[in-house]
């Protein structure tokens, strides 16, 4: 979280690699949305609030603003600089997957390397999965976006189409999608590795989002190599888990912001 300065560079890096296609702002108003990796931001404001037991007979609710309560409530005025707080969010690909227990036709599945996988060819559009998902990372395509006059971005000329990566299927209406760890990438590291007869070297296995950060806020590796850089990063006790408590034990993992700065 330190390093991440929300610039989206990995967003735009997962469309790419992954065909996700661009739907417009009309349907993104209507929660529509198709990206894969979202950067949540969170703002906080470090003014000081006075403590009361209890209300003040006929004073006017604006004056409430800015006041916590001897009740445990709070209003607060936004700060003029407030702190900030960038989240990249993304499947979490948890080892206790809600969404795989919900899918009627076994759809989304775990993998042996630990990703959480999508057969999209099997996906009925049930959208059980998103609703059992409490990260909300899952997506439902709405539409055939891909060669579809209504959607005309980047899938509805041969020029357009040449620039889609061939080692992702091209979904199509009525299937969910969702981060795929950037399989086809993984997997192409792990059969180079084969091919040359040696292991994969630390550092080798890339995600798009990872390969795009600029500040190294993103990293991907093999947490069964106890020499890795990843285990390391594993081994900070400031390491965290989105919504930990409910028992889903997700494969992403996230170190809490650490400001520096003299408390006066």
């Amino acid at each position: 979280m330190n390093s991440c300065t929300g610039c989206g560079a990995c967003i735009i890096a997962c469309q790419a690699e992954n065909n996700v296609p661009v739907v417009g702002k009309e349907e993104v108003r209507m929660s529509r949305d198709m990206y894969w990796l979202r950067i949540d931001r969170y703002y906080s404001s470090r003014q000081k609030v006075e403590v009361y037991e209890g209300l003040k007979e006929g004073m006017a609710v604006p004056e409430l603003y800015g006041t916590a309560f001897g009740d445990g409530g709070a209003l607060n005025h936004p700060a003029d600089n407030p702190d900030v707080i960038f989240q990249p969010v993304m499947c979490q690909h948890c080892n206790h997957a809600p969404c795989e227990t919900v899918c009627p036709v076994a759809a989304t599945s775990h993998g042996k390397q630990g990703q959480n996988h999508m057969a999209y060819n099997r996906c009925i559009g049930t959208r059980y999965c998103a609703n059992n998902c409490p990260y909300k990372v899952r997506r439902f395509n709405w539409f055939t976006y891909n060669l579809n006059d209504k959607f005309d971005y980047n899938m509805n000329n041969d020029l357009g189409r040449m620039v889609l990566n061939p080692d992702v299927v091209v979904r199509t209406r009525g299937v969910m999608e969702k981060c795929s760890m950037c399989i086809q990438m993984t997997q192409n590291t792990i059969l180079e590795a084969k091919k040359e007869g040696r292991r994969v070297k630390d550092g080798e296995f890339q995600t798009a989002c990872s390969k795009a950060c600029s500040t190294g806020a993103m990293t991907f590796g093999d947490m069964n190599d106890k020499d890795s850089s990843i285990r390391k990063v594993y081994a900070s006790n400031r390491r965290y888990y989105l919504l930990e408590e409910i028992g889903t034990k997700p494969n992403v993992f996230y170190h809490t912001k650490v400001r520096n700065r003299v408390e006066k």
